[in-house]
């Protein structure tokens, strides 16, 4: 499981990089829309001195959040397909080859059982190369689904801060109420991660054995 291990550790980092682009397009798009904006501090609460900006400011504020976090999760989105499209493409590549590797033996007569070593040797290696790759693109594609999730947590609280600053009369709101922090999805969101290595390292191992098994019924009997 060393490999979930480094999944779940950098999605957790690349989360974070996110979140620290998303705090920098949104200073961004706050320094252009909000030159004239109107923020003050409620002198009244000596302990906490709470910032109170404008219903407006707060608005373009959540706005700008939610735009920026949607644009992510359509970002992450594309990604995931385009990973996915590896992913059939290595099963193609891989079905193909012990397809090749299971006709060979069955047209040869020349193999014997004896000579059964080899193409379980080669059989074994291809299973090897196509767990590495497949490894490598599952990896990416739980990291980016992973990212994706938390854009869409973080899209929903702003979309419910907004619904609520526009049923709120006041003229003036706190910064509490338009603030909004990267989401990230509970632990067990991640589970299903775990689930997914462990169908995949059985689909390798069932794969492997109806090989083994199919090529030494051929030659030995």
């Amino acid at each position: 499981m060393r490999n979930l291990s480094t999944v779940l550790a950098d999605c957790r980092n690349s989360s974070r990089k996110g979140e620290r682009e998303i705090n920098m397009s949104s200073s961004r798009s706050d320094k252009t829309e909000g030159t004239h904006q109107s923020i003050y501090v409620d002198r009244d609460q000596a302990d906490d001195m709470r910032v109170f900006v404008t219903r407006d400011t707060a608005n373009q504020a959540l706005q700008s959040i939610i735009q920026v976090h949607f644009e992510k999760t359509l970002e992450k989105k594309r990604q995931v397909d385009l990973q996915k499209k590896e992913l059939w493409k290595l099963f193609m590549v891989f079905y193909l080859f012990l397809a090749i590797l299971l006709v060979g033996v069955l047209l040869s007569n020349r193999l014997k059982c004896r000579h059964s070593w080899p193409p379980i040797a080669l059989c074994a290696l291809a299973h090897i190369i196509f767990y590495v790759a497949m490894a490598q693109t599952l990896r990416a594609v739980n990291g980016f689904k992973y990212q994706r999730r938390c854009h869409k947590l973080t899209l929903a609280l702003a979309t419910e801060k907004l619904k609520a600053l526009r049923g709120n009369p006041a003229d003036s709101v706190s910064e509490e109420d338009f603030e909004v922090h990267y989401q990230e999805p509970h632990d067990d969101y991640l589970n299903k991660f775990q689930r997914k290595w462990a169908l995949f390292t059985l689909f390798l191992t069932a794969t492997f054995a109806v090989m083994v098994s199919g090529i030494a019924t051929t030659l030995c009997i």
